[in-house]
């Protein structure tokens, strides 16, 4: 049942969608929809992007050996521009970490009235997705708001809710379109969970990111580019409360940290696993934000290697920018 996580995740949400539909038509930034592409952001921070020490990269390469698979890496001190990639330029599937940019486009559309973080959405016996994690069967004919379906993708990975706002918003397509919009060609929603579920094997390679693409987009997302102010925080605090990956990203970091993620597993097919990622945005120890995104692929190590892989390499990102 719905009801009861939405209280666990917090009784203020009930009275955030009238204030947020309030406002998000003054809140949008006038740059919002300027195209913005990965090298103008990371100019904009500091002028030129520093090069990690190569013991870093070496460190990372030694890690990621560890998953028996194919491994992609990129991170970025926002307010220093000093990055780290490992395979940045390569398309890895994002399985559920689509999500966050599906959640993106979603908010984009209430910031400008298209829709309504308030209105209530029926859900049909059509919408839903096999082994979803709060919207499921006894759900049938049931009304969420928005902003609930919106919550429950992004802290629960539901893939109901998932696909209803898919639907409402028109489609993988126009997901996509948004992120091409905002110069983001290298992040790619081309199916619904449903239609993944159906057909993973070979379906899921197409809805795929770069690290670099991805942390571009968190890189928007933390300066406020493509939402209204209240949209940006509705999403960044949903991503801080993600209650999937825990061993991922947060998994070696001191546990005060603050950390807005989403994760992103595929099944295991005779002993390979196409999927096991994370990317978000840490707070380091100074108050500078690190956008970091883990992707491992068609990896033959077990579930706490892949994990221990994305852990390990955030852990010895933060040694050396924490300071």
């Amino acid at each position: 049942m719905l009801q009861p996580v939405i209280k666990k995740m917090g009784l203020s949400l009930l009275c955030f969608p009238l204030l947020v539909v309030g406002c998000v038509g003054t809140e949008t930034s006038s740059t919002a929809n300027e195209p913005t592409s990965q090298t103008q952001i990371e100019q904009k921070t500091s002028g030129v992007t520093a090069k990690a020490p190569d013991e870093l990269r070496d460190r990372l390469q030694v890690i990621a050996q560890t998953a028996q698979g194919r491994v992609g890496i990129r991170a970025t001190v926002l307010e220093t521009g000093e990055s780290v990639a490992l395979n940045g330029e390569q398309r890895f599937p994002m399985q559920s970490v689509y999500k966050f940019p599906i959640a993106m486009a979603v908010l984009a559309q209430v910031d400008q009235g298209k829709l309504q973080l308030n209105q209530k959405v029926r859900v049909e016996a059509s919408d839903v997705v096999p082994n979803s994690q709060v919207i499921d069967k006894k759900s049938i004919q049931k009304e969420f708001t928005l902003a609930e379906l919106l919550q429950v993708m992004i802290v629960k990975s539901d893939s109901t809710a998932c696909d209803i706002l898919l639907r409402l918003i028109g489609g993988p397509a126009i997901a996509t379109q948004y992120l091409e919009s905002l110069g983001i060609n290298n992040i790619v929603i081309a199916n619904t969970e449903q239609e993944i579920q159906q057909q993973e094997a070979k379906i899921q390679y197409l809805n795929y990111a770069t690290p670099d693409a991805a942390v571009s987009l968190l890189q928007m997302l933390q300066a406020g580019k493509g939402l209204s102010k209240s949209s940006q925080a509705l999403l960044l605090q949903w991503m801080k409360e993600t209650t999937t990956g825990p061993q991922r990203i947060r998994g070696l970091l001191p546990k005060d940290t603050v950390v807005a993620h989403k994760t992103g597993t595929s099944r295991t097919v005779a002993g390979v696993t196409a999927a096991t990622n994370d990317v978000g945005l840490v707070t380091l120890p100074n108050g500078h934000h690190l956008a970091i995104a883990v992707f491992v692929a068609d990896a033959k190590a077990d579930q706490a290697t892949r994990e221990g892989v994305i852990a390990k390499a955030t852990h010895a990102i933060w040694d050396q920018w924490s300071q």
